[in-house]
């Protein structure tokens, strides 16, 4: 199985199994992300891959449709190897050896598995979905006046979907169009509505669902406190390139 030239050097495979190295996963989720969750990171305790690469390698695999839905329902943490199955009945599901499902996919519509559409498209995808903080996340706490805890930040990324007019791109790009967040208790419902443009027509539509935990007061002194930390992190990291 070959997945896609762009994406060699974020996974190993060994005969029908995938695996993705702490060290891998934080280097696509800094550098092709844009992406310094500290999740990531290779020394964090509780290390996930993710969630856009494991997304970008399935699209790689079964190609793009029309219309497309992923949904997390576990984390890939460190040491897991991965089966991609091939493509049945529009439904792919992403397992260990176990059979434990750590990402479902269901598709529709037309398809096309053109590497060069696929990596455009993944790749617009992935800077969108990377940029979700601070730059869209914290001025929609702060609407809200909430904000998870900067100490032990709790974001789990829950589901993508969308729906495009046709799959022959030439130039994707992403813009969001509307940014939400439902409050229930302590937890919270973060959805990213975008377009999907092909030069300047907008061919799509998507949604990114996120699940806060752990929800508190905002507190601005805080927050600044956690971003300026962030922003020198990412500066750092990217001077070392």
């Amino acid at each position: 199985m070959r997945i896609a030239v762009y994406l060699d050097e974020f996974y190993t495979q060994k005969g029908n199994l995938v695996s993705v190295s702490p060290e891998q996963a934080s280097r696509f989720a800094k550098e092709v992300a844009g992406d310094f969750n500290p999740i990531h990171n290779p020394d964090a305790k509780r290390f996930c891959v993710p969630g856009d690469l494991l997304f970008s390698l399935i699209l790689a695999k079964v190609g793009l449709s029309q219309q497309m839905s992923v949904t997390f329902s576990g984390m890939v943490g460190r040491g897991v190897d991965l089966i991609f199955p091939e493509k049945t009945d529009g439904k792919v599901d992403l397992i260990d050896e176990k059979g434990k499902v750590y990402t479902h996919v269901e598709s529709a519509g037309d398809s096309t598995t053109d590497s060069t559409v696929i990596e455009k498209l993944s790749k617009e995808y992935v800077a969108f979905s990377g940029q979700n903080f601070p730059f869209v996340m914290v001025p929609l706490m702060r609407k809200h006046q909430v904000m998870f805890n900067t100490k032990r930040p709790l974001v789990m990324y829950e589901s993508m979907s969308f729906k495009l007019d046709r799959v022959d791109l030439a130039a994707p790009t992403l813009t969001l169009v509307e940014s939400s967040l439902d409050i229930d208790g302590k937890r919270g419902e973060v959805h990213f509505l975008f377009d999907i443009k092909d030069g300047d027509e907008v061919i799509g539509q998507g949604d990114k669902k996120l699940l806060v935990g752990g929800l508190m007061p905002f507190d601005e002194e805080q927050m600044n406190a956690m971003i300026e930390q962030f922003t020198e992190f990412k500066q750092a990291y990217l001077s070392n390139l």
